[in-house]
């Protein structure tokens, strides 16, 4: 099992693994997959690895891939949930969907980055993920809006060590800003709602539950505490937000769990939103 950070295209060069050493000992890059390791056989003792199988940690940000996702078979009525929505994450879905926007970075030779991103406050500053903009290299940031516009963003200013990053776009785009969640108040249990681009496919809700809260992963240049959920989250996630039924912003999903890299399992990561908002405050108001 692989946990990935950078929710990105599966088939780009950016879809990497850095192994997770449950001894504090560090990471090590791999691409692609993370095969089977002496770390693998270390006990799990509250880790993100187990007995069986080594798990790393992968950003999940890359090159749109709605053309690949486009072309497989799409699943039959049988595959549906015959479990009724609740009405409170219908309306958490429309209310959010506005205010998150796909994010792109163009790179060197034809290269690139995409995933998600949403705002934050009326001046439409948006948030994402920061390794985004690093795999994307040195080319231009364009957002996607939920209505489809295409706007170039700024960079207002990045933080590696959190993997966060904020944009911000001209005032006419009226983005509706996300309300964020109270610090603290998150609890284990209350259904959550994964809204983003993944493999390309924009304005995407996926639901599930927070799982957990205060898991150690490694998250940027650091190691910080993240909000675990089992709403599925894939390539093309990252940056988007993890919000609670009142719709508010509980966390920026940023990793996955996989088996080999072949997608979500259920396990994803989301920083949580306190950590977000001190970033974001402090990015804004060193760049206005």
């Amino acid at each position: 099992m692989a946990v990935q950070t950078g929710l990105g295209e599966p088939r780009g060069p950016w879809f990497v693994s850095p192994e997770l050493d449950p001894d504090g000992r560090g990471w090590s890059d791999v691409s692609g997959s993370a095969g089977p390791g002496a770390s693998g056989r270390r006990s799990w003792r509250g880790r993100l690895l187990s007995a069986a199988a080594v798990v790393a940690l992968s950003t999940v940000s890359g090159a749109a891939a709605g053309t690949w996702a486009a072309g497989r078979d799409a699943p039959g009525p049988s595959a549906a949930s015959a479990a009724p929505v609740p009405a409170e994450l219908v309306t958490a879905a429309g209310k959010t969907v506005p205010g998150v926007v796909s994010v792109m970075v163009g790179g060197r030779s034809g290269t690139g980055a995409s995933g998600s991103g949403f705002a934050i406050d009326n001046e439409q500053h948006i948030v994402t993920n920061d390794h985004i903009l690093a795999r994307g290299g040195s080319g231009p940031v364009t957002v996607e809006t939920s209505d489809g516009r295409r706007l170039v963003a700024e960079v207002v200013g990045r933080a590696p060590d959190s993997d966060l990053a904020v944009l911000k776009v001209p005032a006419s785009a009226g983005l509706p800003p996300l309300p964020l969640a109270k610090p603290n108040a998150t609890r284990v249990g209350e259904p959550v709602l994964a809204v983003g681009s993944p493999l390309g496919l924009a304005g995407t809700v996926t639901a599930g539950i927070v799982s957990a809260l205060n898991r150690q992963v490694r998250i940027g240049n650091g190691r910080h505490t993240a909000v675990q959920t089992d709403a599925s989250i894939n390539p093309g996630n990252s940056g988007g937000p993890l919000v609670n039924a009142r719709g508010e912003v509980v966390g920026v999903n940023t990793a996955i769990a996989t088996i080999d890299g072949n997608g979500s399992i259920g396990i994803g990561f989301a920083i949580p939103i306190d950590q977000v908002q001190q970033t974001a405050d402090t990015i804004i108001g060193k760049g206005g």
